[in-house]
């Protein structure tokens, strides 16, 4: 167990007061803690989640939980795995990383958990490793974050966590590589200035080198950034550059904000986001009260790391929509307190929540994997025995002592009316003229 004592030697106990770090939990039992350190309690498989449940990022982490929860809850309806039920301890951090890092200790020393799940965020997520490999004794590891930056892809803290999503390499590589291929070789970068946005930066970097290219143009923000703060500024310099299109590393409110303003602006490229932006979010805050919508949305072209939510045909993705109806999960009442008088308005479905539905179907395999002895010391071992592991869509998942990234695939979607669909000709879409 970690001790307070520890802690302070670590540095970081101060954190553990931060006031915005709200609980939000999804059992009202608390959990046990085992000699091994695992959070059980008659027959309970806990764990914990940090993640943004409050502030202008609060969609992503709230539609990543219902995904995820409405798979657990009939994973529980149905005897549970190997006759325990998986219970979620979940704390906000409003995408904050001094929240994320009080909150994982919580759920690390008080809660005890099993094992962290479905985290939000560069920005918190790489804070947060550092504090696993301090306290690598205690055999605690992340699953599948919200998040495609190398850190926890790479040494020194790569081995403290397994990812699902394809990474922001890949998916920036792939929208360069098609920009190019159409002939938009001038491409200029948005980002939010911090760990996401820098990783996200270096990306498109890289993969313009390899076509003998360099970034024309780049404009930050902050994050946190409402979609209500003017972008004016930011399209200004882009524009100044004469990009062919411009490749946004951000949350949904900021990135919004600048589509909003580069068509206000008459900068009419292509407007590209990666799969974390949250598209319908994205989507529906650039189309609420707007007496021409499609102008704000046609020129967007955004990166996925799951397949189309609506094409049924795959058999995970059917699953899906049936729980998404079946459950339709809520975050516990808490969040009332988080978001005053601007509640928060769930997807019916989305890329996020579909994501968040993957995460947990396989999450459910490895647990039951481990068999009816809950052991952290064998945890990574089942992880690793998931080879060619069908996860209900066009791809499969294997992981290796070498490999701890399950999916590889990169899907570009564009927005139609009040969706998003799946971009297959980018010559017709964004060719040039």
């Amino acid at each position: 167990m970690l001790s307070r004592r520890s802690l302070l030697r670590s540095g970081f106990a101060a954190l553990a007061a931060v006031p915005w770090a709200k609980p939000l939990d999804a059992t009202s039992r608390p959990a046990s803690r085992s000699r091994r350190g695992a959070a059980t309690q008659d027959g309970e498989i806990v764990l914990g989640v940090s993640a943004a449940f409050s502030g202008p990022s609060r969609g992503l982490g709230t539609e990543l939980y219902r995904g995820a929860m409405a798979y657990f809850s009939y994973v529980n309806d149905n005897g549970g795995v190997n006759g325990r039920r998986i219970v979620v301890k979940a704390y906000d951090d409003g995408y904050q990383p001094d929240a994320c890092v009080a909150n994982t200790i919580r759920l690390m020393q008080d809660d005890g958990v099993f094992l962290l799940f479905g985290y939000v965020g560069t920005p918190t997520v790489t804070r947060v490793l550092p504090l696993l490999k301090r306290f690598r004794e205690q055999q605690v590891y992340l699953f599948f974050p919200f998040t495609g930056a190398e850190p926890q892809r790479e040494p020194p803290y790569g081995e403290f966590a397994f990812n699902l999503r394809a990474s922001y390499r890949q998916e920036t590589a792939g929208l360069v590589d098609n920009f190019v291929r159409i002939g938009r070789r001038r491409v200029g970068v948005f980002y939010q200035i911090d760990a996401y946005g820098r990783s996200g930066w270096a990306g498109v970097r890289e993969a313009l080198a390899r076509h003998g290219e360099t970034i024309v143009g780049e404009a930050t923000y902050a994050r946190g950034t409402p979609f209500t703060a003017n972008m004016r500024r930011q399209v200004e310099i882009l524009k100044a550059t004469s990009p062919d299109a411009v490749i946004c590393i951000g949350a949904y409110a900021a990135c919004a904000a600048f589509a909003r303003d580069a068509v206000d602006q008459g900068l009419h490229v292509p407007v590209a986001n990666l799969s974390f932006v949250g598209s319908e979010n994205l989507q529906r805050v650039l189309r609420e009260r707007r007496a021409d919508p499609d102008s704000y949305t046609r020129f967007l072209v955004n990166s996925q790391v799951v397949p189309a939510y609506d094409d049924a045909t795959f058999p995970a993705i059917h699953e899906y929509h049936r729980l998404m109806f079946q459950y339709d999960p809520q975050l516990p009442e808490d969040l009332e307190r988080l978001t005053g008088d601007t509640p928060y308005q769930p997807l019916a479905r989305g890329f996020v929540s579909l994501e968040g539905f993957l995460n947990a179907r396989l999450m459910t395999e490895i647990l039951r994997r481990l068999g009816r002895r809950l052991d952290k010391s064998r945890l990574e071992q089942a992880v690793f025995t998931v080879r060619n592991f069908p996860m209900g869509i066009d791809q499969t998942v294997s992981f290796g002592p070498n490999r701890r990234q399950g999916m590889q695939r990169v899907y570009y979607t564009v927005a139609d009316g009040n969706h998003f669909e799946m971009l297959h000709d980018w010559e017709a879409r964004f060719g040039m003229s």
